[in-house]
């Protein structure tokens, strides 16, 4: 160990949390300074982060806060620390994620190493099967409303290393900065946006309700992607005295369950004969409910199943929309196809694991916009829709590879 230094923290160490963020890119902070400025003199930078971390004086700098719009409307306030503090985060997280992670229950999927979303609704699938009923519940404002006191607690069960416990603290305190320069102070709540927000987030969630609900109910299976939540239940009264524990616990920890975004649904199928007024639920933008599917010999029956939500198809109608391809004349199909090919495959990624035929309805969106561009760009198309069409469908069966909905046969009709 360096005598001189407070503690004994890597520059290896410090290099690996930097390819880290560097890899994950993302904006500048409060200080403006990019991703390429910070590289620009990246020794330097470097040193000056295992510096001032290695000999205790590292203070993080305020975090630049930037409001996003949501997709069901209003705005969530992100985060965003320096490029610096990014790394900073990132050296603590590399080690003390290590730490907790073993503890994790296996039904936590959000922002965890080696689990994804589609992890998380393949689980739920399968037993909306098994089990009548759900019990949907949304903690309101989850990051903003973390109690500090009792996370540190948390945090300390778990790590006494000293200054993975002081730049934790630390960065529980930062203030948030506003465009007008006006610093707001926080006294609850994790950033969201920071780099260590996320494992700390889990942590509380472990002790507030994964652990509980494994001692307090083991025979209901659960399923958390950070503040989204699901219980599945055998009966409509047991899941209605599972929320009404659950509000209980939640607002023990300083914690509210969102009362428009909680609901208990019956998951009807051609075998559960009861009515119940919520036969749906949405989770991880896609949405659950009865849906016509085929067995054994092509016979019809109704099933539980999940598919693409109508907050995500318009979301994508109206990203397509504002590509405003109607004023892209001057470009060819392949250039079209080479900038909105990355975003495509990306909601087939995403949405196309389930409902294939949901999505796409959706994605046929794209097929029209693109005879629009047709007719605008050819004066012999202009009043013949019909041909237009025939001429989008001509060419992406001639060059099926061009766009990736074309790829998976999502191909423009001539109907």
């Amino acid at each position: 160990m360096n005598k001189t230094k407070s503690f004994e923290i890597s520059k290896r160490l410090v290099y690996e949390a930097y390819r880290e963020i560097k890899a994950n890119k993302g904006a500048a902070g409060v200080d403006d300074v990019t991703l390429e400025q910070f590289d620009s003199d990246l020794q330097k930078n470097l040193y000056k982060i295992w510096n001032r971390m290695s000999s205790g004086t590292y203070f993080p700098p305020s975090v630049k806060a930037v409001d996003i719009p949501k997709k069901n409307g209003g705005t969530r306030t992100l985060g965003i620390p320096t490029v610096a503090d990014r790394i900073a985060q990132m050296v603590v997280k590399l080690k003390f994620e290590n730490k907790v992670e073993k503890y994790f229950l296996p039904d936590s999927y959000g922002y965890r190493p080696g689990k994804s979303a589609h992890d998380a609704i393949e689980v739920t699938r399968k037993r909306c099967w098994q089990y009548n009923w759900v019990l949907e519940f949304d903690i309101k404002g989850l990051f903003d409303n973390i109690n500090h006191d009792l996370l540190m607690k948390a945090v300390r069960k778990h790590t006494n290393c000293k200054w993975e416990l002081l730049y934790i603290e630390r960065w529980l305190k930062v203030p948030f900065e506003k465009s007008n320069g006006e610093a707001v102070a926080r006294e609850t709540g994790v950033p969201q946006g920071g780099v260590i927000s996320p494992v700390l987030a889990n942590l509380f969630m472990h002790y507030v309700f994964d652990k509980w609900m494994k001692i307090n109910f083991p025979d209901n299976p659960w399923c958390r992607y950070a503040d989204d939540g699901l219980v599945h239940c055998k009966t409509m009264r047991q899941a209605q005295y599972i929320k009404d524990c659950l509000d209980k616990r939640f607002k023990e920890c300083n914690l509210e369950i969102h009362p428009d975004k909680t609901k208990i649904v019956y998951c009807k199928d051609s075998n559960r004969k009861e009515n119940h007024e919520n036969i749906e639920f949405t989770f991880l933008s896609y949405t659950f409910r009865p849906r016509k599917a085929k067995g054994k010999d092509n016979i019809e029956f109704t099933s539980f199943l999940p598919a693409i939500s109508s907050k995500a198809k318009n979301h994508i109608r109206k990203e397509v929309k504002e590509w405003r391809l109607l004023w892209m004349t001057n470009k060819g199909l392949k250039d079209i196809a080479e900038k909105y090919n990355p975003v495509i495959r990306g909601w087939l990624n995403y949405y196309g694991k389930y409902g294939r035929k949901e999505l796409a309805k959706v994605l046929d969106t794209i097929n029209k916009h693109l005879c629009f561009w047709i007719r605008r760009k050819y004066k012999k198309y202009k009043h013949k829709p019909q041909n237009a069409r025939k001429c989008l469908r001509m060419m992406s069966v001639k060059y099926r590879f061009l766009f990736a909905h074309w790829k998976v046969g999502i191909l423009p009709t001539t109907g």
